[in-house]
């Protein structure tokens, strides 16, 4: 991060608006909106407000997420948006969350 340290970022599921976001002070940063069905989390759309892209906040945003619901342990990840694909492409260390499809 260049404007400020992670310690001075809010983190927060907001499940009346099915998103996690990331906060610093009163200014919304970045958004993950997502569907859960009870067993998994999709997360359809990562977006940071235009102002503050290029500064790392979607990436901080998906690793405290996925942070969150590790350690939750009831819900595995469906990363139907592409950044939320690649993050997960260059963190193999956190595949173990993903939803494995299962063919019949």
């Amino acid at each position: 991060m260049t404007e400020s340290s992670s310690s001075d970022l809010r983190y927060t599921d907001e499940k009346d608006a099915s998103r996690f976001a990331l906060h610093r002070g009163d200014d919304l940063l970045s958004v993950i909106d997502y569907r859960d069905d009870g067993r998994t989390i999709s997360m359809t759309r990562a977006f940071t407000i235009p102002t503050f892209r290029g500064h790392g906040y979607a990436g901080e945003l998906v690793e405290r997420a996925v942070g969150d619901l590790e350690a939750r342990g009831d819900r595995d990840i469906v990363p139907m948006c592409w950044y939320v694909a690649e993050w997960f492409d260059a963190h193999p260390d956190r595949a173990g969350i993903l939803h494995a499809e299962r063919s019949a």
